[in-house]
């Protein structure tokens, strides 16, 4: 069906008018490598910001020239850190640091409330991240707790929690990119005297989240997807104000110590957000951090959202008329409400797909098995022409049966 223009709106020049409309295009241009290949995999691995390349490189010269000089700048870079990512996650200053990896402030969190509040039972969706699992089946484990884990999607009015329960659930389901009711559940579990702990890895920087407005508690995310911080870069958790004289980390370092340099002292943490530091803190990862966040603050969450949302419909309708006929199932939500920022295609041959559009196609999408290629858009530089190539080249490659010829067997890293 033609628009008003008499365009079809599944046409490759649909994609080249919204994109030449697109107010976050000269983004693009702030990306090392943008033009190599279509990349679907920033909800994986982000692109790496010209930025932070320069900054990388300033800020190693300056271990270089300062040494042990640099620490009274460097010092405060958790919680400098911190306060611009609570900007983009609807917390207030004070109430977020960048450290150590989202598994570990995972533990962090998690024993923190149960010591404060439980002990009860751990609570989580079986297909919530495996490393999420996997932390609290070794806190239930250590502690002789029951692990409660239900199928489906989360729904406030079936959350299986009670009072001193720690429930764990993503924003953003990691595989069918489901969007969950934030403030649903929050209430649900507030209502049923449970402690609930977001997973904020694959929202945070492409959909708005509303942690404060919605009266999160605890939180915890990665930077290395849509805030574009690089592999590995160090993670953030977020403990709400009225919370933190409450909660106590179990990991007790230096850096969680209040006054930390007056060393003859038995351990008294800190009285805010600090007392969740542990260790030194990777100060050149959390520069990468810092320029990726900063990046994302300046397009803004409500524009990102909105590429957001016109990206995925684009992958869906071109789902519809193009791979449905050839086998392939939307895996996820239709309504653009419910979903984050990828689309999730099942197929059975889903890795040999995967693995024909990344050697054969110029594509970089992802597999999640058992039977899902993710095709996901980080709407700082993904374009709707690439959107378009990228589901234009997999249905040429499926039709010839190029996938064929790849092993069916995956790799090791997927």
């Amino acid at each position: 069906m033609a628009r008003g223009d008499g365009v079809d709106p599944l046409s490759r020049a649909a994609a080249e008018a919204a994109d030449a409309a697109d107010p976050l295009a000269p983004y693009r241009e702030r990306f090392a490598g943008a033009e190599e290949r279509i990349y679907l995999d920033g909800n994986s691995l982000g692109r790496l910001p010209v930025a932070t390349r320069d900054r990388l490189a300033a800020q190693t010269a300056e271990w270089g020239e300062l040494l042990v000089g640099g620490w009274p700048a460097w010092i405060d870079a958790p919680t400098r850190t911190g306060d611009l990512i609570a900007g983009l996650i609807g917390a207030a200053p004070g109430e977020v640091i960048a450290c150590d990896s989202t598994t570990m402030n995972l533990y962090k969190l998690v024993c923190a409330a149960l010591d404060a509040r439980g002990p009860g039972a751990l609570v989580t969706d079986r297909a919530n991240f495996p490393t999420d699992r996997y932390v609290l089946e070794g806190i239930a484990a250590q502690r002789a707790l029951e692990l409660r884990l239900f199928d489906g999607e989360p729904d406030a009015a079936a959350l299986p929690c009670g009072r001193g329960d720690v429930v764990v659930l993503s924003h953003v389901d990691y595989r069918s990119g489901a969007l969950a009711d934030l403030g649903a559940l929050q209430a649900a579990a507030r209502a049923r005297g449970a402690t609930l702990v977001w997973d904020l890895s694959h929202s945070a920087g492409a959909i708005p989240v509303e942690l404060g407005a919605a009266g999160a508690e605890l939180a915890v995310g990665c930077t290395y997807k849509y805030l574009n911080a690089g592999p590995g870069a160090p993670a953030y958790l977020y403990v709400a104000a009225r919370l933190q004289p409450e909660l106590r980390s179990p990991i007790w370092g230096w850096f969680g110590q209040r006054e930390q340099f007056a060393m003859e002292r038995d351990y008294d943490p800190e009285p805010d957000i600090r007392r969740f530091l542990a260790g030194t803190p990777p100060i050149l990862g959390l520069a990468a951090v810092e320029e990726g966040v900063r990046l994302t603050a300046e397009a803004g969450i409500a524009a990102l959202h909105a590429k957001s949302v016109r990206l995925t419909e684009l992958i869906i309708a071109l789902h519809d008329e193009w791979l449905a006929p050839l086998g392939f199932a939307v895996a996820g939500p239709r309504d653009p409400a419910r979903r984050g920022s990828h689309v999730a295609l099942a197929h059975p041959a889903a890795w040999q797909i995967t693995r024909a559009m990344i050697e054969r196609a110029g594509v970089t999408p992802d597999f999640r098995g058992p039977d899902a290629v993710r095709l996901g858009v980080a709407p700082l530089y993904t374009r709707d022409v690439d959107v378009w190539d990228a589901l234009d080249r997999l249905r040429a490659l499926v039709e010839r049966g190029e996938h064929e010829e790849f092993d069916a067997a995956p790799g090791r890293v997927t």
